[in-house]
């Protein structure tokens, strides 16, 4: 399956990503990114300096507002579209 970095406050997004086979890495910091297929933050503190600094090839998801089972289904769109 993919590799999913996931923010450290998204644990309900984290087990059920990790229950459907996906590897997940805890995102901590910019570089845990490095190698993830997509990412899904919070999106409490997404772009707050205006920087467009890319730390991923990737897709980012922004959790804000989701349910785990809607962001499981953004994933997997993604994860679809790369193969």
């Amino acid at each position: 399956m993919a590799r999913i970095g996931v923010e450290q406050s998204l644990t309900n997004v984290q087990q059920m990503l990790q229950a459907e086979g996906h590897e997940v890495v805890v995102l901590r910091q910019e570089e845990d990114a490095n190698g993830c297929d997509c990412c899904v933050i919070s999106g409490l503190d997404e772009n707050m300096m205006g920087m467009q600094d890319a730390a991923i090839q990737g897709s980012v998801i922004s959790a804000s507002g989701l349910s785990a089972n809607d962001i499981s289904q953004q994933v997997n769109q993604k994860i679809q579209g790369l193969q």
